[in-house]
């Protein structure tokens, strides 16, 4: 395992994620105390430190295993968990509670204090704003957010699920305030759901921000399991896939490589997103329902996907950038001359146009 500086910071962290949704039964399809345990050693004996959850999971029961695992060796991880939304209300507790969700500052304040007390820890590593709720203001959002920092309570701020004009704006106003910014956006990314290309991506890249994606097997899909009877438990039910043509040349692709290279698709999948390096610094989080499943997936760690490969999968999974991507590159009558473009085109990264 190697390590990665997370996004505008100097904060250490594995180049894989360990996401924990999958710790605990509560929803009918993660895993038990003991396999999420089995999980979490393995991670962390092959040094992984970079642990995901959120309060939502498992209705807290994510964060309260994660908070047991690491009690004994606090310091080595970096927990991210996340506020906004809310878990299932307690058993028997039928009130109405406006404000036990949303961005804005007593959702903020009441849900980190939960998060603190369900993980037994005095601080959190790394607080993300789980999806914008398009009604809190984004000055509300980052004062509140810096305020924590400033209390100790959090040492770094994310965010997630967020349209990329919101994350650069609050950027803009926490560097222009001197208040703690977003340091990486947590987004779906795979072969399959290529949309953050578009704007996303380019977003984190300017604003040096770390892109964590999830989903990257898309629910299963990209192993291949839906070309024929999954019988295994899973979140998806494959009668409500209805999988376009399209789609399913992607996953095909995934497993034709997989057959050639002598690994499995999840890897080949895996792979391609960790290998996007050139879009944005990307850290992959990996969800498994058993330690098998986290052990296969793991292993991308042990090769890559080579550049005929990443092309292959690349064009087979391509979508349309649309305005004003299309527009823009190469576009002699907004930009000038040809000649001018063959000057940059010659000296892009290399040295400054004479």
């Amino acid at each position: 395992m190697r390590y990665k500086l997370l996004g505008k910071s100097g904060l250490r962290v594995s180049e894989l994620c360990l996401g924990t949704m999958t710790f605990g039964s509560d929803w009918g399809w993660g895993a038990d105390r003991d396999e999420s345990k089995r999980q979490f050693d393995y991670f962390a004996e092959q040094g992984g430190n970079f642990i995901d959850t959120a309060n939502l999971y498992t209705n807290g029961t994510s964060e309260r295993l994660v908070g047991e695992f690491i009690h004994s060796d606090r310091e080595h991880f970096v927990v991210a968990t996340k506020y906004t939304l809310t878990p299932a209300a307690r058993q028997g507790d039928e009130r109405i509670r406006p404000n036990s969700s949303g961005n804005h500052r007593k959702s903020m304040m009441q849900s980190v204090e939960a998060s603190l007390k369900r993980l037994n820890t005095d601080y959190i590593d790394i607080l993300y704003l789980h999806a914008w709720d398009y009604m809190t203001p984004v000055q509300e959002v980052m004062r509140g957010l810096d305020d924590l920092v400033r209390m100790g309570k959090v040492l770094y701020l994310a965010i997630s699920d967020t349209p990329a004009y919101i994350v650069a704006e609050a950027n803009t106003l926490a560097d222009l305030r001197g208040w703690s910014r977003f340091l990486g956006i947590q987004v779906p990314y795979s072969l399959l759901e290529r949309d953050l290309e578009r704007e996303i991506l380019p977003m984190a890249k300017h604003h040096e921000m770390t892109v964590l994606p999830w989903g990257i097997l898309r629910s299963g899909v990209l192993t291949g399991k839906f070309l024929k009877d999954a019988t295994e438990p899973t979140r998806v039910d494959p009668a409500t896939l209805n999988l376009t043509h399209e789609q399913i040349d992607v996953v095909k692709e995934v497993v034709k490589i997989a057959d050639e290279v002598g690994r499995s698709p999840s890897q080949v999948a895996i792979n391609w997103v960790r290998q996007q390096q050139h879009r944005a610094q990307i850290i992959p989080i990996l969800g498994a329902r058993t330690l098998e499943q986290l052990k296969d997936n793991m292993a991308v760690l042990e090769w890559s996907l080579t550049e005929a490969q990443l092309e292959r999968l690349s064009k087979v999974s391509a979508i349309p950038l649309g305005f004003p991507h299309s527009f823009l590159p190469g576009n002699r009558f907004v930009f000038g001359s040809s000649q001018t473009y063959a000057a940059i085109d010659n000296h892009r990264g290399e040295n400054p146009i004479p």
